[in-house]
């Protein structure tokens, strides 16, 4: 499983608008072939630093997403909103012998 985590930064009086732009994303991205899960979640200490977390089955289902328009929609549309660049990493994560996946 491959588990992306988006780190942005809003401009106080654009976080409405980033906030319904992203939740209008992540219902279709969801629908994506390959999508585990799309959250968009906010920090309890910082209500401008928001999260985009996705968990996609394999790299190649990834990569054909991030050619997607929904992903286009989310570069293109979200930098004008952003205090700064969003931060965007990519952790390959995987589930010992023995251990059941949840």
């Amino acid at each position: 499983m491959i588990l992306v985590i988006t780190r942005m930064k809003v401009i106080s009086e654009k976080r409405l608008e980033l906030s319904q732009t992203i939740a209008s994303l992540s219902g279709s991205i969801r629908k994506e072939k390959g999508c585990k899960r799309c959250d968009f979640c906010q920090s309890i200490e910082d209500e401008d630093r928001l999260f985009l977390i996705e968990e996609w089955d394999t790299r190649e289902n990834l990569m054909n997403h991030m050619k997607s328009e929904n992903a286009s929609v989310f570069r293109g549309g979200a930098q004008n909103l952003l205090q700064g660049p969003y931060e965007r990493r990519f952790h390959t994560v995987f589930s010992p012998a023995g251990m059941a996946e949840t």
